[in-house]
């Protein structure tokens, strides 16, 4: 204990930390008092040698006035800091960080000869230390091999005990080996002593091994087989074979290998026609009771068809498959093949069976779900509706969108071009070309030194995990990658996760793309896409077939070749994070400017242009990198024209790929999930990939038709955007203003500590509202630069899902998706003409948007728009001249538009003939509500958010107010202070967030966030009240709520309860949608895994699956996310019947666009599919389907586990009954969407 106070004395609290790390996690690293002599005399020789360590890089730090040593460690021996060893443990060494980092050629002063000394004594302590480690791990795996030899009894009990001694660490992807078995090391780490005791205690690598369903096994397994195929990438068989012998040779390493990693060095082998190398790899495969797959018989059968194998040993091989249980016709139906590997298999085939022939492809399967038995029916099945463009046109399409793929990223220029050029900017700009050039220079001299070091490490004896990554790429592409996020870093500075994550994700993007271009993938695909045309091109004949049921024929009918799925090659979440540190490191310690670069005057010296700062978060320290001021200034000054995005961000260039399964469709080469979900959750995945294939087909034909739609861009209203965006911009209209026009900080004082309590709060907001800007600015800047690149194209949003199925667009700036001002410039590519009603639709939609006849029947609405057809004509002629009046609306930019294309249709010579773009909304009246009272058929709740045919619409926020009025009204008259304090505050503004958030979770906590928000922005409420009126509002709403909705709080009940029983049997909480949709919540008790690197350790959040569910977070989030599944259900089924009926669609959730001469069709079928979907047993089938998945196994013996099971059963069997609602009456509703 004495030693950490003086290690705290010396270094300070905050330094005892690493960024990113709160207090409740540090103590879980702190040493136990419990631990035995031994093991306590290596740590206080550890702790004092970080202590030392500590005051050395303090002293010869004299320059700088603050150091932070971050979880300080002992140094390796060996030359390379990044080394991970695997027959010794070694533990590497501080990781120094400060503001300004100083090098050791930088410095002409040398330290003082007692410095020497120290550092002398240093080495020989860290020798001693390193020996005891030494003989401490061989004492253990001495013990360990005399276990072995025990009864399983006493084999348990002694492995346990060993675990609890042997030091280990636990964040990943690194092993190393020792004779004592498996202990984790990593790539440039530095574990703690304190970590390694409590690590020994709480994860024991011996408990993850065995428990082969974690998610920590699935991370470790993934991490040998993403190293195995670089290495086949690489054409390396010898290290990919060298690589795989470390884990096969070690008895409880080798329990992390499946066939999959000995199948992958197979197929090495098999390219360079080694068979007798294979054979090797099949007795070592069955010498640890594993079995060969079909995979494992492709390779063999491909290396014999490469080297023309004797008959009699093909013969042998199909044999022994057979024996095995396969057939030969599974090879072709079932494997997944890259390059030449098809053809070559089948050459060995026909060698021995001359007549051999491809199976046939298997018949098509049909969803067989009783919403869609007439989409899906060959009967009534039309022609796919045609684009507007030539097999040609889609052709040359085709060719640029693969052009900007290939190149990853793609420059256009900025909205902001058309500025004037100063001299200084020209000077500014010539000046930051010459650095970049320097820097890349710099750049790529630092990578290649830290791969030559990294390639000295023999891998007997140590083994850098990262090395094979850094080879993938050309250098030079790596350092264009890290110049790349260098120059779009802001001047706030970027967390280090961030970029961390950004780096690691560029490099995997254009590995996925070379794998590709290598495995003729792509080849496959252009020449599909080639034929996949003309289902689209309007000089083609019309075909009966789904975009996703012609890709599959044409797939089919192609035979030969790569197979359009890649084997997973997906690299592990911490993999990625620690590959990007590296290359974030690099980039820190290797870009420099000149000190005196803007300044003559000072000292010509070199300084780090990036800098590695804390900053504090609630309770977290957070790590950041940010620019020195001098390269943001002649950033500023530069004033640059050109933007760099990577290619996906880019809306497409032609018609999406169709979906066809979770793991292809969308972009034609960058990687797209189909379901978005958190960094490191696997789970998600592995349901899509268990669910059978038809039954996720709707999900995949409604995503393919909303990628389908074209769009183009509305460039008088762009032109308008530009012109104020240029001119400062205005925060009214929702157009950020420049940094120039940040609020100004106070003048500081000459002693910083006269700063009274109020400056520096002053400062503090300044500093926050310049961030808030910054970031606003360059959100909308690269929105508007999108647009601008794409204003003479047609384009296509390709989209994807997140886990409830939701659908979202890919490209994430620019889409439909967006604010007021991104869907303000977006028209539909496609024209159909307005028709006798397409005109007052467009009229009421530019009231709607208005929002200022919300109450009024649609009539009144229109009526309204022709009253004022006058300011609606000035707006269009006049938008920044006129009278303004689409300025003050709630949706001014839509409005605005609208109000053009009524001025167009409304002054040409035939109206209805009037070909529009443009997209008409019908919105739904709170959905959240409407399907909790279509599933309880509550008629109150029904009327409010009308379900039933009304002549006005029902205003649900406007009735909760009223309510809400009425209690208040009881509680004044009976003395309620604060109740006679809100009298005349109450409206429907007041409660419409809350209202409205109700149905998707809110709790009463944020619900009186809510009130207080909305209470503030009234001028007159007194201030001191706020606290207390706000938790008297929620209070009352949620009462209003529950009289009002008495069926939805009953749903909204059963659902949080199951859930939270289903939380804490240790499961989470799964369903199925009404579509076939598995879906499952990923919340976990996640502990966050520490990145150990050289900058700073970084607290990296897993969503675990191997943890304990998060029962709070699960019972509260299953009512809301099983709503937007149900919300997702609705608007695929309208998605997909309105294809059927030759409409064009898209979504924003429950807000349908289609053009204005179909508005009315779309309704229909909007209604129809609602009620379709909720006279299925919603909520039967969800019991039905939990009980045979919680409750169908009870495991005898166990009184707790079957006491609880009939609790669940109790709950999942006691579904709410229904109400007295006829849900047809929803077809004559009016307002149900509007």
């Amino acid at each position: 204990m004495s030693l950490l106070r003086l290690r705290a004395a010396l270094l300070g609290p905050a330094r005892l930390r690493g960024a990113g790390i709160p207090w409740s996690v540090l103590r879980n690293y702190s040493a136990s008092a419990k631990e035995k002599a031994s093991r306590n005399a290596i740590c206080e020789r550890t702790e004092l040698l970080e202590v030392l360590k500590a005051r050395v890089k303090q002293l010869q730090a004299s320059n700088v006035p603050e150091v932070t040593v971050n979880k300080v460690e002992l140094a390796p021996l060996g030359k390379d800091k990044y080394q991970v060893p695997l027959q010794r443990v070694a533990v590497p060494g501080p990781a120094e960080e400060q503001s300004a980092p100083k090098r050791k050629d930088e410095s002409p002063a040398r330290p003082s000869s007692w410095v020497e000394k120290l550092k002398k004594e240093m080495y020989v302590r860290q020798l001693k230390v390193e020996r005891k480690l030494s003989i401490a791990a061989s004492q253990l795996a001495l013990e360990g091999q005399a276990k072995t030899k025990m009864k399983s009894k006493t084999k348990a009990k002694a492995k346990s005990k060993k675990s609890s001694r042997s030091p280990k660490t636990t964040v990943t992807p690194t092993w190393s080996q020792s004779p004592a078995g498996l202990s984790y090391a990593y790539a440039h780490s530095k574990p703690r002593m304190a970590e390694m005791k409590e690590g020994a205690k709480q994860h024991k690598p011996q408990k993850v091994l065995e428990d082969k369903e974690s998610s920590q096994y699935k991370m470790l397994q993934q991490t040998i087989l993403s190293n195995l195929e670089c290495f086949q990438f690489l054409q390396q068989p010898e290290e990919a074979e060298r690589f795989l012998l470390l884990y096969h040779s070690s008895p409880v390493k080798r329990k992390l290998l499946n066939v999959a990693a000995y199948n992958i060095v197979m197929r090495s082998w098999a390219k360079k026609s080694c068979l007798h190398r294979i054979n090797r790899l099949f007795s070592m495969l069955q010498s640890i009771g594993l079995r060969p797959d079909l995979d494992s018989y492709a390779a063999e059968l491909e290396c014999m068809g490469r080297d023309e194998s004797p008959t009699k040993v093909i013969q042998r091989c199909v044999q022994r498959l057979k024996n095995d249980g396969f057939h030969v016709d599974e090879l072709f139906q079932k494997c997944l093949f890259e390059e030449d590997e098809k053809e070559k298999v089948l050459r060995a085939i026909r060698m021995i069976q001359p007549n051999y022939q491809l199976p046939p492809p298997p018949n098509p399967e049909t969803c067989k779900s009783a919403l869609l038995r007439d989409f899906y029916s060959r009967e009534k099945i039309v022609s796919y509706p045609k684009l507007d463009f030539s097999a040609q046109e889609l052709r040359e399409r085709f060719q640029q969108q693969l052009e900007m793929e290939l190149n990853n990223t793609i420059t256009i220029k900025s909205v902001e071009a058309t500025k004037p050029l100063t001299p200084k900017a020209i000077k500014a700009r010539k000046l930051l070309a010459t650095l970049r050039s320097q820097w890349h220079d710099s750049i790529l001299q630092a990578l290649r030194k830290s791969k030559h070091s990294m390639s000295k490490v023999n891998m007997m004896s140590g083994y850098h995990i990262l090395y094979p990554y850094l080879c993938l790429l050309p250098d030079k592409e790596y350092v264009g990658i890290m110049l790349q996020v260098l120059n779009t870093l802001s001047p706030q500075g970027e967390s280090l996760a961030i970029l961390a994550k950004e780096l690691g994700s560029k490099v995997y993007n254009r590995y996925i793309t070379q794998r590709k271009l290598r495995s003729r993938q792509l080849e496959k695909v252009q020449e599909v896409y080639e034929d996949y045309i003309y289902l689209l091109a309007k000089d083609s004949q019309p075909d009966k077939y789904l975009p996703r049921e012609y890709w599959e024929k044409l797939v089919a009918e192609a035979g030969f070749g790569p197979s359009l799925n890649l084997k997973d090659c997906s690299w592990p979440h911490m993999l990625l994070m620690r590959l990007g540190m590296h290359m974030l490191e690099l980039l820190v310690h290797a870009v420099k400017v000149p000190r005196n670069i803007l300044n003559p005057r000072l000292e010509s010296k070199l300084i780090p242009v990036l800098y590695h700062v804390y900053s504090f978060r609630n309770s977290w320290q957070v790590g950041l990198i940010k620019p020195h001021p001098i390269f943001s200034q002649v950033v500023s000054d530069a004033a640059e024209t050109t933007l760099t995005f990577n290619s996906f961000v880019i809306p497409m260039l032609c018609p999406p790929v169709p979906w066809t399964s979770p793991h292809f469709g969308a972009f034609v080469l960058n990687d797209t999930k189909l379901m978005r979900y958190v960094d490191g959750a696997i789970q998600h995945q592995a349901l899509l990939e268990q669910c059978p294939q038809v039954n996720l087909h709707p999900v995949l034909d409604a995503l393919n038709q909303l990628g389908n739609c074209a769009w183009k861009i509305n460039q008088p209203v762009l032109d308008i955007i530009i012109s104020i965006f240029n001119d400062k911009g205005n925060e009214k209209l929702d157009i950020p203003p420049p940094i120039s026009e940040a609020p100004r900080p106070p003048v500081a004082p000459s002693n910083s500590s006269a700063w009274n309590k109020s400056q520096k709060h002053e400062l503090l907001l300044c500093k926050k509202k310049t961030a808030e800007m910054h970031s606003l600015r360059m959100d909308a800047l690269y929105k508007l630069s999108i647009a601008n690149y794409v204003r003479d194209k047609v384009f296509w949003f390709p989209h994807n899902m997140d886990f409830r199925g939701r659908t979202y667009p890919c490209p994430p700036y620019f889409n439909h998706l967006g604010n007021d001002v991104t869907r303000a410039i977006l028209l539909f590519a496609e024209g159909r003409p307005l028709g006798p009603k397409g005109l007052d639709w467009l009229k009421i939609h530019l009231i709607n948007l208005t929002g200022l006849k919300k109450k009024n029947a649609l009539q009144e609405r229109l009526d309204y728009a022709n009253e004022i057809m006058e300011e609606i004509l000035d707006s269009a002629d006049h938008p920044l001249t006129g009278k303004k009046w689409w300025m003050k609306v709630d949706e001014p930019w839509q409005a605005l538009a609208c109000c053009m294309e009524i001025a167009k249709a409304s002054r040409s010579p035939d109206p209805a003939a009037y070909v529009s773009h443009f997209p008409v909304h019908q919105d739904g009246s709170c959905n959240g509500l409407q399907h909790y009272a279509a599933l309880g058929r509550d008629l109150i709740g029904a009327i409010s958010v009308n379900l039933m045919p009304c002549n006005v619409p029902q205003d649900v926020y406007s009735a909760v107010a009223q309510q809400v009025e009425e209690f208040r009204k009881k509680d004044a008259q009976q003395g309620v202070k604060i109740a006679q304090v809100l009298q005349g505050f109450i409206s429907r503004k007041v409660v419409k967030q809350t209202v409205m958030t109700v149905v998707y979770g809110v709790t009463r906590y944020g619900g009186r966030l809510q009130m207080e928000k909305r209470l503030k922005e009234i001028d007159d409420f007194p201030e001191e009240y706020l606290w207390e009126a706000s938790h008297y509002l929620v209070k009352q709403v949620f009462s209003g709520i529950k009289e009002m909705f008495s069926a939805t709080r009953d749903i909204q009940n059963w659902l949080t309860e199951s859930a939270k029983l289903i939380a804490q049997s240790g499961q989470t909480v799964e369903w199925v949608t009404p579509l076939g949709l598995p879906i499952v919540q990923p919340y976990y008790r996640a502990r966050s895994t520490v990145l150990n690197c050289s900058m700073q350790n970084l607290s990296v959040k897993n969503s675990n699956s191997s943890q304990k569910p998060d029962t709070v977070k699960q019972k509260n989030a299953f009512p809301p996310n099983f709503i937007h599944s149900l919300d997702s259900t609705h608007m695929m089924l309208t998605a997909l019947y309105c294809l059927r009926q030759g409409l064009t669609f898209v979504s924003v959730h429950d807000c349908y666009w289609t053009h204005a001469l179909t508005v009315d069709v779309m309704n229909q079928i909007c209604r129809q599919q609602f009620v379709a979907l909720h006279s299925e047993k919603i909520l039967q089938d969800l019991s039905e389907f939990m009980l045979k998945k919680y409750c169908s196994s009870s495991s005898p013996g166990r009184e707790t586990k079957a006491l609880w099971q009939k609790k669940l059963m109790e709950q999942l069997s006691n579904v709410p009954k229904t109400g007295e609602f006829n849900l047809k009456n929803v077809m004559e509703s009016t307002y149900f969407f509007s």
